[in-house]
């Protein structure tokens, strides 16, 4: 990978602070650490080639058992004035940053030193400004000499300029540094959009070209390994375009830097297939995946893909050795080239290794709701209504006003259905699924008008299904007929909220006399208590229309208790739900 590489030990910046006698002391002194290695060898490698070019160059083991390399020790405004001048002048990475004295345990480098005692400070050393050197200018050669030059390349500059004009897209195949027709095509594309002759063999200013072109854009995306020991992922990330924002069972989240418009979360949770299974179907109801795009599920994968006007995202997690670990990348639609190759680089550099996150990961200063998910927005429809079930194949009728102009049309958040037939006159709509369905109840219409007075229940989803269930509500039959006369409609005694509309009306029987229809819109509010059903005994003839076979209530079935008809009316109504 042609991007530089780092270490992010999230679990330093994040660590625990440590409280005790010595707290005024340590805090009077800091240090520039600049890196941080799992094992001792490459430490000790890194902290002499630091020694050499740097003063006050020191190797500690860290408490969690890595071993960093720091400069120091400085007051506070000195080691803050030696970080800035050293990043500035590219001396030590730029994800540097000032520690304290808690997160180290014990000195290795130099051998027999120990500034970690109490009051030790480095005096801060004067650094000159690095000379510029001059841009050396390359001569143009011709194309004998450009092959000459070429094959002074090794193997690894030749795969070099190989990815660059893969970045770019002019190059399309595998990364092995051999010469062939496909990179020769590619170099000449390359000569040709930058205006060169195409001889398909690139100068050595060419070559200098392309590679400083492709350094840029890495610079400007700021490619780099994360290692994250928390979730126990190693991956490269825009960090020029991401920063670490918190942790948020089960994510680690990047957010954007200034107006990027890039989000990143990395996905670590102990889990089995049906845990798998079930993030696959939560990320589905998440803001940053839209609805459009692939939705490919395995045993122990799966990838999620979301497109909008506004928004892309691209989901890959795996299941093995019962972890589940992936990440998400998101972005606005005005990257998609660049988010392209982002991608590819996120996807060959994933890595896993030791646990998952806690489930107690959580910051406990997140905005909580109903709304949200692991702090993230979860998408709600453009409206909810109730519905039915009218046979054993999962059809459902609701009214007409719920699934008008919808793009989508879900039952109870899980289930796909289209609008088989739809009545505006009558207020009725007949929805199928586009999967098999099983309902254990559905509904049984009388063959004879329902008595008035009669007791009745709806069984439905007020509040737009924020119970999460259905629920029954009580009242009277107060009337045959609505309030001009309409022998199609009922009129019923209690009170419904709009979401309910849609919902059976049932006897004492279980048998269903009604659909709940939503308040007309006659510019007058009905009095409280008053609402209005579709009769049950005059929707046969729709129902026939629309290729559902009418299923008839027994004639003399015994009343229920209150109880049982709240579990038969909660197994019979569904929730609709509209998206667009």
């Amino acid at each position: 990978m042609a991007a530089r590489r780092i270490v992010l030990c999230l679990f330093i910046i994040l660590g625990t602070a440590v409280f005790g006698a010595n707290d005024a002391q340590a805090q009077d002194r800091v240090w520039v650490q600049m890196e941080a290695h799992p094992d001792l060898a490459t430490a000790e490698g890194r902290v002499r080639a630091y020694a050499r070019i740097l003063p006050a160059v020191n190797g500690y083991r860290l408490r969690t058992g890595w071993y960093a390399i720091a400069l120091g020790p400085y007051t506070p405004g000195e080691g803050a004035a030696v970080l800035n001048q050293l990043r500035a002048q590219g001396a030590i990475p730029q994800d540097s940053y000032l520690s304290e004295v808690d997160i180290y345990q014990q000195q290795f480098f130099p051998i027999g030193a120990n500034t970690l005692a109490p009051g030790t400070v480095t005096e801060a050393p004067t650094i000159a400004e690095a000379p510029q050197p001059a841009e050396p200018v390359l001569p143009e050669e011709t194309v004998a000499e450009a092959r000459q030059s070429e094959r002074q390349l090794d193997q690894q500059g030749r795969e070099a300029l190989q990815i660059a004009m893969q970045w770019f897209g002019y190059y399309n195949s595998g990364i092995d540094g051999a010469f062939g027709p496909g990179t020769r095509g590619a170099m000449s594309a390359w000569q040709a959009a930058q205006g060169y002759e195409e001889t398909g063999v690139l100068t050595t200013r060419q070559r200098a070209e392309l590679l400083a072109s492709y350094q840029a854009e890495l610079d400007a995306l700021g490619m780099q390994t994360v290692r994250d020991e928390r979730a126990g992922i190693e991956i490269d990330l825009p960090l020029a375009m991401v920063e670490f924002a918190r942790y948020e069972f089960p994510f680690a989240q990047f957010d954007s830097v200034g107006d990027s418009g890039v989000q990143v979360l990395l996905i670590s949770q102990e889990g089995s297939e049906a845990t798998l299974g079930g993030l696959y179907e939560i990320m589905q109801t998440l803001e940053i995946v839209p609805l459009e795009g692939e939705r490919n599920r395995r045993s122990n994968s799966f990838v999620l893909t979301g497109q909008s006007d506004t928004l892309r995202s691209h989901t890959v997690a795996r299941l093995e050795d019962g972890q589940i670990k992936g990440f998400t990348l998101i972005w606005t639609p005005e990257r998609d080239a660049q988010m392209a190759r982002v991608l590819d680089m996120m996807e060959d550099s994933f890595s896993t290794y030791g646990g998952t996150l806690d489930p107690g990961a959580v910051d406990p200063g997140m905005e909580q709701g109903v709304d949200l998910m692991a702090g993230l927005e979860v998408r709600q429809p453009d409206r909810a209504r109730s519905g039915f079930y009218l046979d054993n194949t999962g059809t459902v009728l609701t009214t007409a006003e719920a699934v008008a102009s919808c793009t989508r049309v879900l039952v109870n958040d899980r289930y796909e259905m289209t609008v088989a037939h739809s009545d505006p006159a009558l207020g009725l709509a007949v929805l199928r699924p586009t999967q098999s369905l099983a309902p254990s109840t559905y509904a049984g219409f009388p063959t004879i008008p329902a008595r008035i007075r009669t007791d009745v229940a709806v069984a439905g989803y007020p509040y737009e299904g924020a119970l999460g269930a259905a629920s029954m509500n009580f009242g009277t039959l107060a009337d045959m007929q609505g309030l001009n006369g309409e022998d199609t409609m009922a009129r019923l005694e209690m009170s419904i909220e709009p979401s309910e509309a849609g919902a059976p009306v049932l006897d004492a029987t279980g048998a269903v006399i009604g659909m709940v229809l939503p308040e007309p819109d006659t510019g007058r509010a009905l009095p409280e208590g008053v609402s209005f059903a579709l009769r049950g005994d005059r929707m046969a003839e729709f129902l026939g229309t629309a290729g559902v076979r009418v299923n008839a209530a027994p004639v003399q079935a015994d009343a229920m208790t209150r109880n049982a008809l709240a579990r038969y009316g909660s197994d019979l109504a569904v929730l609709v739900t509209c998206w667009n």
